[in-house]
């Protein structure tokens, strides 16, 4: 059975977004107020639920409280960080703490809460496909619900904003299979659902965490506190050279900024694959308070001649992996084979159980999402989504893309902060306006050299105004 939202007027969105992260509820947030956006925003999920299984106590988001859903586009916004405080009596105690860091767990109650206050989400809602009636220029979105039934949606332009997928190295997933299919073998998780399987993880008398960021640090952290001889131990393995710390100064900073964006985006593509391995530490590295706290309570625990059983290997890389039912003492055993990159020397590790904190992939992959008709995105010679410099992805600049475009935009592509700035430009393309002023720039720095041509091309490109709302239609028919 189908049925359209509106079957009586046939009603076509201004937008439709598909998907309900953070980065869209930023959208509908700022999308709200504006008399000329009619907006509708799908998703699968019953709720707002923002990394449940790193709801780790005390545990800070890595931005500034600046950097919520729509402050950064409208300070003045009731839907902002500090409204939201306010509302629940917390303002005054957010002060007086005197940290621009809220709690992980607090930046989800704020999410939370703004989705409560939001009349154009619609949860419960699949998407099963995005196409385009060749006749009107409109896209055609149809979800599927639980019960079996489904509904249309028509849309001038449609965000796609699914977000991404905890991603596990292929070692790792063939020993989440192969331990998934033995009773006796201890778990091994992502840390995306570390929480619920805590307990379970420490029972086993030895963890070991693979990964190289955030994430990998407070797992770590975490079963760090209580590991001691008659309880458990926990290592930490990771392939990068060292524990590299988050680069907060103010000049880096500055590469989250339209001009950075520019100058990334007019690249050749494989020096954007360069620069994108290199520059995960901008935005993929620990906090340098979490070093030091790891460093501290190590220190703490050996002072106070307490055995601390752990070992941290840097430079090293899970390459096999396997589970053994009959390891030591009887008991099963994962055993990851590992390698050391300067050494080039390999040896086995013997674990009882794994977090893998091995990061995220876009919730469609590389390529295309599976629910798009063929032909409606643009590709680049990688078989990847191709995103303009204005967030649009195809379909004559009516499909665009929020937070998965890191191989076009760089390192603004997943910060939190720039998120009400690419809203703001998916607006005034919507809109044929800027209903939320766009500020063209922001750093002290230049990017590239002025006037210079890098292989023939411009070392950066202008991105382009907003289309007017009246003229696209006319042109999109």
């Amino acid at each position: 059975m189908t049925r359209t939202t509106d079957p009586a007027t046939e009603r076509t969105y201004d937008l439709v977004g598909i998907g309900v992260g953070p980065f869209n509820l930023g959208l509908a947030a700022l999308a709200a107020p504006l008399d000329d956006v009619d907006a509708v925003f799908l998703d699968r999920r019953e709720g707002f639920s923002w990394h449940p299984g790193m709801m780790l106590e005390g545990a800070t988001i890595q931005v500034p409280f600046l950097a919520d859903l729509v402050t950064m586009a409208d300070p003045t916004s009731p839907y902002s960080f500090l409204a939201f405080l306010k509302a629940t009596g917390r303002l005054y105690p957010f002060y007086i703490r005197e940290s621009f860091y809220p709690l992980r767990a607090e930046y989800d109650e704020y999410c939370r809460w703004v989705a409560d206050r939001l009349t154009t989400l619609r949860w419960g809602r699949d998407v099963a496909s995005v196409d385009r009636d060749q006749e009107s220029g409109d896209l055609v979105v149809t979800a599927r619900l639980g019960d079996g039934t489904s509904e249309t949606y028509r849309a001038r332009h449609v965000v796609l904003g699914v977000g991404t997928t905890p991603q596990l190295p292929g070692p790792l997933a063939t020993l989440a299979a192969e331990a998934a299919r033995h009773p006796d073998a201890g778990p091994v998780v992502h840390s995306a659902d570390y929480l619920p399987h805590r307990d379970a993880l420490a029972a086993t008398g030895a963890v070991t965490v693979v990964g190289s960021g955030q994430s990998a640090a407070e797992v770590y952290r975490d079963l760090l506190e209580d590991a001691a001889p008659d309880a458990h131990r926990v290592d930490w393995v990771t392939r990068s050279p060292r524990f590299f710390p988050m680069e907060y100064t103010k000049l880096t900073l500055e590469m989250t900024s339209p001009e950075y964006t520019d100058h990334y985006r007019a690249l050749p593509t494989e020096l954007r694959e360069i620069l994108g391995r290199e520059q995960r530490a901008l935005y993929k590295g620990i906090s340098g308070d979490l070093v030091d706290d790891i460093y501290d309570t190590l220190y703490r625990k050996s002072a106070l001649g307490r055995e601390v059983p752990t070992t941290l290997l840097s430079d090293t890389e899970v390459v096999a992996a396997r589970f053994d039912p009959d390891g030591a003492g009887g008991a099963g055993e994962h055993v990851l084979t590992l390698r050391h990159g300067q050494l080039g020397t390999t040896a086995e590790h013997r674990t009882r159980a794994v977090v893998a904190a091995t990061g995220y992939a876009p919730g469609y992959g590389s390529g295309v999402p599976g629910f798009v008709a063929p032909g409606l995105v643009d590709l680049d010679e990688l078989g990847r989504v191709d995103v303009a410099r204005d967030y649009t992805a195809g379909a004559g600049g009516r499909l665009h893309v929020g937070g998965t475009e890191a191989h076009t935009h760089g390192v603004t592509a997943p910060d939190l902060g720039f998120a009400a700035w690419r809203n703001s430009v998916i607006l005034a393309q919507v809109t044929g306006r800027e209903p939320y002023a766009i500020e063209r720039r922001v750093a002290f720095q230049t990017f590239g050299l002025p006037g210079g041509r890098p292989g023939g091309t411009p070392s950066s490109a202008p991105w382009p105004e907003p289309v007017p709302a009246a003229a696209e239609q006319e042109v999109a028919r």
